[in-house]
């Protein structure tokens, strides 16, 4: 029986008033959201161009803004992250799941699905290695953007130790979904450890896990590039010219995600998507046609369009700060100065930020909106160009032309470090980290003449189950000279691998002393088995040893600025943040004792083919019909005859110069082939004889 409709009316109001009010209430406590798109520019001392993006997406993340919709920020980064369940909003709403239990009920279903409680995680696609001794390594950018090759993948959870594994064996499997890579292969525990000392910001449960082998292609870009409100058709991001990044001589794209509950520094609380692509680029040498006589020490002139193959047609409309950047370091300063010193155009001119727009130098096309300079004697300059100065049909192409040629050398870190294996063979080996002293060590021992100076260097090693490490043999060399590890090993934690259930792990916190030169530690290993089906595809290319991940903790790599107005660029925040120096080292290739895997085919192979021709034969006699075969032999034969009989009675019929007569019956047929029938055994009989005779008279005479 059907409900008049002046029942159904005031029923359906009462069935919609739980989603109404939820709405209003979400209404109401909904925060904005914030996104930032910048691009940091600078020239390189090996005549490159280092191109630096810098993507901030933020959003609130409050007890009062469960189950929201996001306007800016991606969904599927936002359910990786740890949220206020069901008692932070049962809390805040008791009034409105009291009335309505079901839509109570619905909204824990929502919040407790495929939630991994993560405090911090951070996930980067890299090509090529970073050159610590042109590109520099004591920056902000070296610091926390130069990564190692292949993928590199921690995260820090906020859940009890017992649920870790399982924490990050779904978010691999997550990511790998996400960004169409092979990241679920670090789901295996031989794959990742558990450092204390390497990341001194991580605090919790902290997993850390590497695939230097993974190659990294558009399929890997496109999805990162998902992740933006305008992706790569606006703003900034139109810059990625995909060719262009692809054959660069290095390119690492990065994911730091963020969850802060409670700040300490008032900032309020939320979830903070930081993507970095950071690409290291030739620029065409447009100064070819030049007549300087040390032109080949001239940088090479360059802009937007001429790297990447195009220009900035306007600001991603989303994005609340929109600025491009270039930053000339603190070596190319100082050349700066000492070429504006003894240049005669310049030399009434003040020094001061304000000068460096117009220098003796290089020429920029665009005017810049401001400079910043850094403080401290030897400083840096950045200049700054906000994309919302430029009308929308005015395309904004910054380039920079040398006029003089400059020579200047990046900041570098205390020390260089490198590895590489020693020893031959199969069966044992060595590995070994190298560290060299560089300019920076040399300062401060001018600067502490007198005092006993020392620098802590932290070295995190993680090497696979199958190089199995004997870590009682760990040597170390101090100015090539053996010395007792006592004296420099601070503290020191091991964790030995287990086969094909965990990794080697060992920590170090060494202490040198400022004089120091060079430093080399070395270790033994044996190299292990794998079962047949362990082995890659290409298992005699040899198998991967992870960089190991050096740090400084004393030295903090940040810039500092006159202007505090910048703060509000996450950018420059970035930079101005102080962090400890990281340097990664070298990925090892160790070749293993490697199967014939052409054994196995070859096996298969012959007894295939045994097996082929035993029931090839099998079936053969049980499948043939002997009587039936002779009989289809008997009539071949017959037909043979016929045939010939029949060429050889044209051939008499020639012969004798009479006409071949027709034959009109089967009896009249035999009769008459039988009269003049020639037998084939008589004519080779004649012909074997002639044959003789004739070689008989032949060799007679």
């Amino acid at each position: 029986m059907a409900l008049p409709p002046k029942v159904t009316f005031p029923l359906s109001l009462l069935l919609l008033l739980p989603l109404l009010l939820l709405s209003l209430v979400l209404a109401t406590t909904t925060q904005q959201e914030e996104f930032s798109e910048e691009l940091l520019l600078k020239p390189l001392p090996d005549r490159k161009i280092l191109a630096h993006f810098h993507f901030q997406n933020e959003a609130p993340l409050d007890a009062d803004s469960f189950a929201r919709h996001h306007h800016l920020f991606p969904k599927s980064i936002s359910q990786l992250g740890s949220i206020y369940g069901c008692s932070a909003a049962a809390s805040s709403y008791w009034w409105f799941f009291l009335a309505y239990p079901l839509v109570f009920a619905a909204f824990c279903a929502f919040t407790l699905v495929q939630k991994f409680h993560i405090k911090s995680m951070e996930l980067s696609f890299t090509q090529g290695r970073w050159n610590y001794e042109r590109w520099g390594g004591f920056d902000p950018i070296s610091s926390h953007n130069a990564k190692p090759p292949g993928v590199e993948l921690w995260a820090v959870f906020d859940v009890p130790s017992h649920q870790v594994d399982a924490s990050w064996k779904n978010l691999t499997h997550t990511l790998s979904g996400l960004f169409c890579a092979s990241i679920n292969f670090l789901e295996s525990s031989t794959t990742y450890s558990a450092p204390e000392w390497a990341f001194q910001s991580a605090l919790g449960s902290l997993r850390y896990g590497t695939l230097p082998r993974e190659a990294v292609c558009t399929e890997n870009l496109t999805p990162w590039l998902k992740l933006l409100p305008c992706r790569d058709k606006a703003g900034l991001s139109s810059l990625m010219d995909r060719p262009s990044i692809y054959r660069s001589f290095y390119h690492s794209q990065r994911l730091h995600l963020t969850m802060s509950s409670a700040p300490s520094d008032g900032s309020r609380s939320g979830i903070i998507l930081e993507q970095t692509l950071t690409v290291v680029l030739q620029p065409n040498d447009q100064n070819a046609d030049m007549n300087h006589v040390s032109k080949e020490k001239i940088q090479p002139s360059w802009s937007l369009s001429s790297i990447f193959g195009r220009k900035i047609s306007g600001r991603c409309v989303l994005a609340k700060l929109s600025t491009v950047y270039l930053h000339a370091d603190k070596g190319l300063v100082a050349q700066l100065e000492n070429l504006h010193k003894n240049t005669a155009q310049f030399a009434n001119n003040d020094t001061g930020p304000e000068d460096y727009r117009v220098n003796s130098g290089f020429k920029l096309s665009v005017t810049p909106k401001r400079v910043h300079t850094e403080l401290g004697k030897d400083f840096s300059i950045l200049y700054e160009y906000p994309i919302k100065d430029y009308k929308d049909t005015e395309q904004f192409d910054l380039g920079l032309s040398w006029e003089y040629p400059i020579v200047w050398s990046s900041p570098h870190a205390p020390f260089y470090a490198s590895r590489f294996l020693m020893g031959s063979g199969n069966e044992r080996g060595a590995i070994a980290i190298s560290l060299k002293s560089t300019e920076m060590t040399q300062g401060l021992v001018t600067n502490n003449i007198g005092e006993r100076c020392k620098l802590q260097v932290n070295v995190l090693q993680v090497v696979p189950w199958y190089v199995k490490v004997y870590y009682h043999t760990l040597q170390l060399l101090v100015d090539e000279r053996p010395r007792v590890l006592t004296d420099f090993v601070a503290k020191m934690r091991v964790s030995p691998s287990e086969d094909k259930v965990s990794p080697g792990m060992m920590e170090l916190v060494l202490q040198f002393p400022c004089e120091m030169k060079s430093a080399v530690l070395s270790i033994e290993f044996d190299k292990g088995f794998l079962h047949i089906d362990e082995y890659p595809p290409d298992a005699n290319q040899g198998f991967d040893i992870p960089s190991a991940i050096i740090s400084f903790p004393d030295f903090s790599a940040g810039l500092q600025f006159y202007d505090k107005s910048q703060s509000k660029s996450p950018l420059l925040s970035k930079l101005q943040e102080k962090s400890p120096v990281l340097s990664y080292t070298e990925v090892l290739l160790v070749p293993l004792t490697t199967p014939d895997f052409s054994m196995p085919y070859n096996v298969i192979t012959i007894t295939c083919t045994v097996f082929a021709l035993y029931f090839g034969s099998l079936v053969n006699v049980l499948r043939r019909r002997v009587g039936e075969e002779e009989r289809l032999l008997k009539n071949k034969d017959a037909s043979k005859a016929v045939f010939l009989r029949r060429v050889l009675t044209k051939l008499s019929a020639k012969l004798r110069g009479r006409p071949l007569e027709s034959t009109k019956s089967p009896s009249s047929s035999s009769s008459s082939s039988s009269s003049f029938f020639v037998s084939p055994k008589l004519i080779l009989r004649v012909l074997l004889v002639a044959g003789i005779a004739i070689a008989w008279q032949y060799y007679s005479q």
